[in-house]
């Protein structure tokens, strides 16, 4: 059963994911342990109780929470735009620069499909479906040329998690404008409409 929380019990349940992200980003599940969460959130091992049941629960919250999270920031990005192509760009830099202000990222997602493989495949199924709703309306309204939008959201996440994956995580940093416009020359000719595409597309 789900606890109603005071303003101060959310912020110390928040106080405690933070913690919870660099210890389990930082050393990997097996290594990190309840004492070293609470001893960085600064946090009693009974009050930790209170919200989580284990290590275990903690973890997987995590990674429901990184994800909505990150949903939320790439669906404002995209909501600024009013053509897909361009808010194919915002939505692939939020994604990035979300990846390089969170490096313990792909370390707690990877691990997930060990500690909680529902958890971890509900992670990458819930933005594949809000990202494939998106694909499908921009194909209604002419921005894209018919497709199959759950599998062009599924092949464009892959593009960013590699994106992220070599210059997020490996180099520390946000890919440089120009790699971005590399990548959305390469997803605007497999994507836009007939007239928009390369010649001869």
């Amino acid at each position: 059963m789900k606890k109603e929380l005071t303003t101060k019990g959310e912020k110390t349940r928040l106080r405690l994911l933070a913690a919870a992200e660099h210890e389990f980003g930082g050393k990997g599940f097996h290594a990190a342990s309840v004492s070293s969460i609470t001893l960085r959130a600064k946090v009693a091992q009974g009050t930790f109780y209170f919200y989580f049941g284990g290590k275990e629960e903690i973890f997987s919250t995590l990674v429901r929470e990184i994800g909505r999270t990150l949903r939320k920031r790439m669906g404002e990005a995209v909501a600024r735009q009013a053509d897909r192509i361009e808010a194919e760009r915002s939505g692939l830099c939020a994604f990035l620069r979300f990846a390089a202000e969170h490096p313990g990222l792909y370390r707690i997602v990877q691990e997930s499909q060990f500690v909680d493989a529902a958890v971890y495949r509900e992670y990458y199924e819930r933005v594949a479906q809000g990202y494939a709703r998106g694909l499908s309306a921009a194909e209604q309204r002419g921005e894209l040329r018919p497709g199959d939008a759950a599998v062009r959201a599924w092949a464009i996440m892959g593009i960013g998690h590699f994106l992220g994956l070599r210059y997020c995580l490996w180099q520390g940093r946000e890919p440089d404008a120009v790699v971005v416009d590399q990548v959305m020359d390469f997803i605007a000719g497999g994507m836009a409409p007939q007239a928009r595409g390369r010649a001869g597309a």
